[in-house]
């Protein structure tokens, strides 16, 4: 792997629902320094990851992986020309399958990449997270899968409330009536479409692992830690690692049977009992990896070297008490910029 590397990365959206890719490229920038440049992708003119200029040299607009590989081709080809890009970091659940499917593309292109295969991640969707479960002897609460409204009855007649509403690809809401799981049914479906996930709610403590594996069975890290302070959209806007050794030996346990390639985040609850239910797999890097990586376990920085060839060691150790506290930053850009990004489609 040569010194200078040039990695483009997506998700910069840094909102209330933030992505994964600012965290991502301050794992790079604390790897490498300015021995790395960083392109920004975007699908958004406002992601705010565009204009944070100390951590991204360049950024591109992109078309939606919904309107088909070959404009996003297109467009990736003509970066790379200018960029001459190594490695490319996609950090959306629902822009991965379509990279998974340019991977081999982008390979002779030059661009390297490091994601789950096809059959992993189709295998943990939230819609077939029961049979993961079972496959792979795990705890997952009971969830149904439907493909209309009409189906909502008989599907409740198997919970209790309060239940979970979940999208394929993001958003869950916690439903304690019947009107309820209507409206988040039509408000999820409105906005990713078909199916709904109806998903028995599991009272208890919420944790969440984030680890790397080296698509042979081997864990490089795994960090976990139990969420401090939850937003209205069930994300973690304060977290603390843990000791938390079941947690750990979960994570490798799976990674093992599965041989997970890239990154990944299990998301749990542990409830009165002590049971812990896997509610959740995604399989890119969280938004909050750099807790991870302030903890000791540089995870995305391990992933481009596993692309390279280069052999890593799994990494041992995290510190246990570590926090992060998420907060919100008015970023004061120009109009200048946000017309060259709007119109030029660079910044």
């Amino acid at each position: 792997m040569k010194q200078q590397l040039t990695v483009a990365v997506s998700g910069l959206n840094n909102t209330d629902n933030p992505g994964p890719g600012i965290p991502v490229i301050r794992a790079l920038r604390d790897w490498k320094g300015n021995d790395i440049r960083i392109i920004g992708i975007s699908y958004d003119n406002l992601e705010p990851g565009l204009f944070m200029r100390d951590l991204v040299d360049k950024s591109y607009s992109v078309p939606f992986p919904s309107g088909g590989t070959e404009n996003l081709m297109l467009r990736l080809q003509y970066i790379h020309e200018i960029e001459k890009i190594d490695f490319i970091f996609p950090n959306f659940d629902a822009e991965l399958f379509t990279f998974m499917k340019i991977a081999p593309e982008l390979e002779k292109m030059g661009i390297k990449t490091f994601l789950p295969t096809a059959d992993q991640f189709e295998e943990r969707h939230k819609y077939r997270l029961s049979e993961f479960g079972e496959k792979y002897g795990l705890s997952v609460p009971l969830s149904i899968t439907i493909g209309s409204i009409s189906e909502v009855p008989a599907a409740l007649n198997n919970f209790e409330y309060p239940v979970v509403v979940k999208g394929k690809f993001y958003d869950a809401y916690i439903a304690y009536n019947l009107e309820q799981v209507y409206s988040y049914f039509h408000k999820i479906q409105a906005k990713w479409g078909l199916p709904i996930i109806l998903q028995q709610f599991v009272y208890g403590n919420e944790y969440n692992v984030v680890a790397l594996g080296d698509g042979k069975g081997n864990t490089i890290g795994a960090v976990p830690m139990r969420k401090q302070y939850i937003t209205d959209k069930g994300k973690a806007w304060a977290g603390i690692t843990i000791d938390e050794p079941r947690l750990i030996e979960m994570t490798h346990k799976l990674i093992a049977a599965n041989k997970w390639r890239g990154g990944m985040e299990l998301e749990l609850i542990k409830d009165k009992n002590g049971t812990l239910y896997i509610v959740e797999i995604n399989p890119r890097f969280p938004a909050w990896v750099y807790l991870a990586v302030a903890s000791g376990q540089n995870m995305p920085a391990a992933a481009i070297q596993l692309a390279f060839g280069e052999k890593v060691a799994a990494f041992e150790n995290y510190d246990i008490g570590k926090l992060f506290v998420r907060y919100s930053w008015d970023n004061i850009v120009t109009l200048s910029e946000f017309q060259q990004i709007s119109t030029l489609g660079e910044l």
